[in-house]
């Protein structure tokens, strides 16, 4: 009896310590990330049909956020090249979501246990927010490009044009844009 004892402890422990789970393999294949992770699709579809974003929305976003990593952060500032002195900024997890505008969400969606590296939630956040994009500035759910920009200089931000004195931002959102597209040929040929 002592040795189960012993070995669930183990189990447990070697569980607690874990980590994240590795990102998909394959993040250029959208027939290749739903077969690996049936759970991410299913995040997707659900909130597809809940706050109306596309699927190759959100897994163009992701991709371009975290890459499929559900502990992404910023990367650490240093002070004379050697002193860390803490990270760029509060982002974290699929969606990147900041610490301010993730307590909007917990609040307004009344989804306090909702969580940053869990896909679902970061899935649902994203439909939260682009949805608030579309009502604030206009923009369809299914434009990936401009989505994107509002999604990463903000609802005020992008109102502004902010976006316009960042030549590599417009590059991005090209790349998202297109990679948006590829995500949706692909999910059209292997549903």
């Amino acid at each position: 009896m002592s040795r189960i004892l012993c070995a669930l402890g183990l189990a447990l422990l070697v569980a607690a310590c874990g980590g994240s789970e590795s990102p998909p393999r394959d993040l250029d294949n959208a027939c290749s990330i739903a077969r690996e992770r049936p759970q991410y699709m299913r995040a997707f579809k659900q909130t597809e049909r809940k706050w109306g974003v596309p699927v190759h929305v959100q897994m163009a976003t992701i991709y371009q956020e975290s890459r499929y990593d559900s502990d992404a952060r910023t990367p650490h500032q240093y002070v004379l090249g050697v002193l860390p002195m803490g990270r760029l900024s509060s982002a974290y997890g699929y969606s990147q979501a900041l610490d301010g505008t993730w307590e909007e969400y917990q609040r307004e969606t009344g989804r306090s246990s909702a969580k940053r590296d869990r896909i679902r939630d970061a899935t649902d956040f994203m439909g939260w927010y682009m949805n608030k994009t579309r009502e604030r500035n206009g923009i369809s759910l299914s434009d990936t490009r401009n989505q994107y920009l509002a999604y990463h200089e903000g609802h005020t931000g992008y109102a502004r044009g902010s976006y316009n004195a960042k030549s590599w931002l417009v590059r991005i959102s090209d790349q998202v844009a297109a990679r948006g597209e590829m995500y949706r040929r692909q999910l059209a040929a292997c549903s």
